[in-house]
Parts: C-alpha cells; sequence; structure tokens
C-alpha cells in the first residue's frame, strides 16, 4: 500500500520533525541538569507525569479499540528492553555529556541490522555491511579505547542503544498484528511499575525546582512524540529518520552555552562517521526494503511518554503484514 505525499505535507512532516527533536533535546539537557536526586527517581516521576496527559488524550479519542495484545509474549518482551532503554538513557545523560551520549545511541541502526540477520532472517549485503563497518568505527573513535577512561555512563548509553535495537527488532516482528496504541501504552505501564518499585528503595526528598524540571520532562516526552507521530503521519519515514541527527547540534550548543562542555574533536568526528552509516543504512533501506522496511520503527528516542510507532499498523490488512514479516 503507499501514499502520495505532496510537498507541502513533505516539508510539513519535516518541520514536525525538527521540532520534535528540538523538544526531546530540550527534555535530555533538563534530565542532565538534575542533580542529587536517584535515577530511578527520576525516571518514575517524569512516566508519571507524561501518563496523566496521555491517558487524558486517550480518554477523548473517538475511536473504540481493545487493549488486550494479540502477542502478550513480544508486548512483554518490548516492554522489558524500553525499562532498560530508559533506565539506561537516563543514567547516561546524567554522567556523560550529551554530545557522547547521542554518538553512542546514534549506532543503534548498526544493532538493528546486525540483529536482523538471526531474528528476521534478512541478508545483508555489500552497502548494509560497509554501514555496519563505518558504524563500529564511529563507536572506536568516539570511545578511545585503551586512551579514554571509560565509565558507567559510556556502558550505559551503550546498554540504551542494544535495548532499542531489540526493542526496534521486535516491534517489526510484531508489525500489524498489534495496535499502535498497545505498543505505546504498555511499556509506560511497566516503566511506571517497575521503576516505581525500584524508588521505593532510593527515594529521596526532592527540591521544588528539581520536582518542575521533572515535571517538564513528563511533559515534553508527551509533547515531544506526539509532534514525531503527526510527522510520520504527514510524510514518509525516510525524509522524517534523518531529522533525529539534528539532535547533536542541540547537544553542541546545550553542552557548550549551558554545562560549559569543551567541544570533543574525537566525539565530532565519531558521530560524524556514525551518522554517515546510519545514512547509508536509510538510502539502501530505500532501494531493498520495499515491504516494510525496519527504518519505520527507527525511532532512538527513549522518553517515559508514548513511543512512536508507525501508524502502519492502524491501515494495513494484519494477515499480509504478517506474511511481510516472514520474509
Amino acid at each position: 500500500m503507499s501514499t502520495e505525499f505532496s510537498p507541502s505535507a513533505m516539508f510539513r512532516g519535516i518541520g514536525l520533525a525538527l521540532a520534535a527533536f528540538a523538544v526531546f533535546s530540550l527534555h535530555d539537557a533538563l534530565i542532565k541538569s538534575i542533580t542529587g536526586v536517584p535515577v530511578f527517581q527520576i525516571v518514575f516521576f517524569s512516566v508519571l507525569f507524561s501518563f496523566v496527559p496521555f491517558a487524558f488524550m486517550l480518554a477523548l479519542g473517538k475511536q473504540e479499540i481493545t487493549l488486550r495484545p494479540n502477542l502478550p509474549g513480544l508486548i512483554a518482551l518490548r516492554c522489558m528492553f524500553t525499562v532498560g532503554s530508559l533506565l539506561s538513557v537516563f543514567y547516561a545523560f546524567n554522567n556523560l555529556p550529551m554530545t557522547q551520549v547521542y554518538s553512542l545511541l546514534f549506532s543503534a541502526p548498526v544493532l538493528i541490522t546486525l540483529l536482523s540477520i538471526p531474528l528476521l532472517g534478512e541478508q545483508v549485503k555489500l552497502i548494509r555491511w560497509i554501514g555496519i563497518l563505518l558504524g563500529l568505527a564511529g563507536i572506536l573513535i568516539v570511545l578511545r579505547p585503551g586512551t579514554m577512561a571509560l565509565s558507567g555512563g559510556h556502558f550505559a548509553a551503550l546498554l540504551a542503544a542494544v535495548c532499542v535495537a531489540f526493542s526496534s527488532v521486535i516491534t517489526r516482528k510484531i508489525g500489524a498484528r498489534e495496535h499502535s496504541v498497545t505498543l505505546m501504552l504498555y511499556p509506560m505501564l511497566t516503566n511506571v511499575v517497575v521503576s516505581g518499585f525500584l524508588v521505593l528503595w532510593v527515594y529521596q526528598p526532592m527540591p521544588g525546582l528539581a520536582l518542575l524540571k521533572v515535571c517538564a520532562v513528563g511533559l515534553m516526552s508527551v509533547a515531544g512524540q506526539m509532534l514525531l507521530i503527526n510527522a510520520y503521519r504527514s510524510t514518509e519515514a525516510q525524509y522524517i529518520a534523518p531529522m533525529q541527527y539534528s539532535q547533536m547540534l542541540w547537544a553542541i550548543v546545550y553542552g557548550v552555552l549551558v554545562f560549559n562542555d569543551s567541544i570533543d574533536r574525537n566525539v565530532i568526528i565519531g558521530s560524524s562517521v556514525i551518522v554517515f552509516s546510519g545514512l547509508l543504512f536509510m538510502w539502501r533501506e530505500l532501494v531493498a526494503s520495499v515491504t516494510q522496511p525496519v527504518l519505520r520503527t527507527r525511532n532512538l528516542r527513549m522518553t517515559g511518554g508514548p513511543q512512536a510507532v508507525s501508524t502502519e499498523s492502524d491501515k494495513m490488512d494484519p494477515k499480509r503484514v504478517s506474511h511481510h514479516d516472514d520474509h
């Protein structure tokens, strides 16, 4: 099924995507600015604050849907990786410069492609192998093993990228057999339960300013995801996905102006190599993946709010997409 988009719709989608990733970058800068509060606690309250407007929007929705999952096992697995990615990325932002976190998160397309070989049975040909090698080289340039002390923040950012990759592959495996609301709601509920349990052991009273920041993080996660969802609805995915790399520019701005970070030449070079490899994957998918490209699930965002997924699952015949997923 193909949908024709006008040039104005394309520019509208790109504009919405740029706005979404600007909101996400501010969201991440706020997380980094919250000090003296355990990560579990930041996650719990940000998810809680994001859940309120999201639940309100669901209540106002006119479409009748069932929230009972058709594939509970895959949904549970996806929830597990979503929780892992959220906890890891919040920790990483709390402990690393934003440029380093983004550089490592941008390696997710490399991991997605590698995972698609055993889990989805995809064949990876020369151009994608070149992209994989470029992505891995970029990671090595950023981390500089042997010359830079690696911290828990670096491992957390890499773990977040791994979790995003597994979550994206599982989302493709699910295909059109679950409604998009189901794919959004259950990870949020799981995050509330898991982080709420963990916060019982680490809770600390929060100053008023920290509470306001956490509230803003939760609200911005919903705002950013809604902008991103509307961007994907406005035009084709190949115009939206590359816009996520605009976050590196925001990371440099916030790092220099707010957090007094120095511009690390190796991080800039390494992240440029990683971004190039990601764009290479996207270009290749425009040529090769004509049924249901992984590109549609390559949303590298981890927030406490709803996770933007393709609206394809609400429009296409489940049997037909299920058949495509087996290819």
